[in-house]
Formats: C-alpha cells, structure tokens, sequence
C-alpha cells in the first residue's frame, strides 16, 4: 500500500512538472536592458535636439536685445557678443512708444477675457444643464461661425465700426474681440459642464439654490480647471492679435503692442537690438500668464482628454 501511494505522488509530481514546463516556456521574454537604455537614450537626445533648435531663435533674440548697436554692425547679428547692455529696452519703451502700447493692450485684452469667459460660461451653463429649445442648433451656429476665416469679414467689420461711430476707438476692439470669441468658448465649456454630474444640480435644488445660485455656487467652481485654460488661451490670442487691431484701429496712440512693433520696425529699421528689445517686451506679459496658470492649464487639458 504505501509503494501504491509512493508511486501516485510521483505521477502526480510528474504531472505538475509537465504542466508547469509549457508555461515558463510560454511566459513573454522581457527586453534587454542594453536595449531598453539604448531606446532612452536616444528619445532623451532627439528630445534635447528638438528642445533646442525650438529655444535657439529665442536665445538669439534675448541676446541680440542686450547688444550695443556699434556691437552688431561691426561683428553681425549672428555672431559671438562683445557687449552687453539694456539701452535697447529703454529706447523701445521710451522713445518707441511700447509703454503706451503695452497698456493699451492690457486695457484691451483683460477686460475681453472677463466679458467673454462671464458671457461664454453662462450660456455654456444655460445650454448644458436646461433643455432649452433649439441648444444643438446654437452650439453649431457658434461653431460654425468659428470657421469662417476672419479675413472676409475685416471689411464689413471696418464698415459697420464706421456705420456705428465707434471706431478707432479701444473699446470697439474689445467688442470685437468678445464676439468673435465667445463661440469658440462656448464650445468648449459646454463639453465640460455637461460632464458634471446631474446629482450634483439636483442636491443643490434641495437644498433650495436657484439657478443663478446653482451657476455661481457649484458649477462654476467645477469648472475652474477649463476656464483657467480658456483663462491663458484666450489672452495669448488677444494680446498678440494684429488683424482686428489695424482693422479697427487708425490712430497710433491707441495701437496695441503687436501694431507697434510694426511702427518700431519701421522707425529702428537697422537697429536690430531695439527691435529685438521690443520684441522681448510684448512676449513677457503672455510668458508670464502661461506660467501662473500652467498648473490649471495642463489639469484643463487632461479633464479634457478623459472625456
């Protein structure tokens, strides 16, 4: 009895060793590490080649604006510095007018980012959480009027700011400018309250919120991470638009700073160090947004990408 049992334990040892041959057979070889460290470096150096040939025009336009002009007659824009200076910067801001310029884009662009991220955020809010008649047919005029190149409309835009006696004024741009963006935001806001919960507007119906309570209170602090990227997006682009400034605009004192670098160009035609300078000044204030509301930017993006 017990070599009948001896002998089953050996089968069944068998087996198993039979068995577990074929899976350690089947089981996926893992790469190389020579491989692996070889694939990474090469990623991480296309990426370091990439990064800068992207930063080597920026770098060349940071140090030809600390440049004396004798500097770069003498030895070429392209060439190794011999001097160092921020007279550029001040004959940009002084004598070419970037000062003014910068304020009145300032005054231009914020208002336009708060009316069209308040309008835009109501609509989407009204359009996303009520079954309004006709919504779908709303979202698509708003979008397709996004689409039509801005160029067919400067003339009637021209026209109509004539017809209306508002133009060459600042606050024409910034109606401007709200409404040919508002779609586009609107768009955008709508995909992200739509994904809210329902439960959530329910509770706080309850609870006894009105709508406007509901919008202020809870959907739009939900929001936050999409209005913080429309927030940069939108400012970028207004602050650095040229159509609709020489469109609506004719006096230079009222330009923006992407219609004065034209005027500087053209008054410091060879004077590369203030054209260099003035071009440093007008993209300090978009840097600067992008990076307070990179966090929000890059959340708004992702929350985007789940969906």
């Amino acid at each position: 009895m017990t070599a009948t049992h001896t002998t089953a334990r050996l089968k069944d040892a068998g087996g198993v060793a039979g068995q577990a041959g074929p899976d350690k057979a089947a089981a996926p070889r893992r790469p190389a590490p020579r491989g692996r460290a070889l694939r990474t470096t090469g990623f991480h150096l296309t990426a370091g080649l990439l990064s800068a040939l992207w930063l080597l025009p920026i770098v060349l336009v940071l140090v030809t604006s600390t440049r004396t002009f004798d500097d770069i007659a003498a030895h070429g824009v392209g060439s190794r510095p011999h001097s160092f200076t921020f007279d550029g910067f001040r004959q940009a801001w002084v004598d070419g007018g970037q000062q003014r310029a910068l304020i009145n884009s300032m005054l231009v662009t914020v208002p336009t980012v708060l009316l069209s991220l308040g309008l835009a955020s109501m609509a989407a809010f009204a359009l996303s959480r009520y079954a309004l008649p006709f919504r779908r047919v709303l979202l698509l005029l708003m979008l397709g009027g996004n689409l039509l190149p801005p160029q067919i409309l400067l003339i009637p835009v021209s026209k109509l700011s004539e017809l209306l006696g508002i133009h060459d004024q600042l606050y024409a741009l910034i109606g401007v400018q709200v409404g040919f963006g508002v779609g586009f935001y609107v768009f955008v806001l709508h995909g992200f309250m739509r994904a809210i919960p329902g439960e959530i507007q329910q509770a706080a119906v309850i609870d006894g919120a009105n709508p406007w309570q509901i919008y202020w209170r809870v959907i739009l602090p939900l929001a936050r991470p999409a209005l913080a990227a429309l927030s940069a997006l939108s400012f970028t682009w207004i602050f650095n638009d040229l159509l609709w400034a020489i469109t609506v605009l004719r006096t230079d004192t009222r330009m923006p700073i992407t219609a004065s670098l034209i005027g500087l160009q053209g008054q410091y035609v060879s004077m590369w160090n203030v054209i260099a300078a003035g071009s440093v000044i007008a993209a300090a204030p978009t840097v600067a947004v992008f990076l307070r509301f990179q966090r929000h930017f890059v959340a708004g993006l992702n929350l985007g990408a789940v969906k």
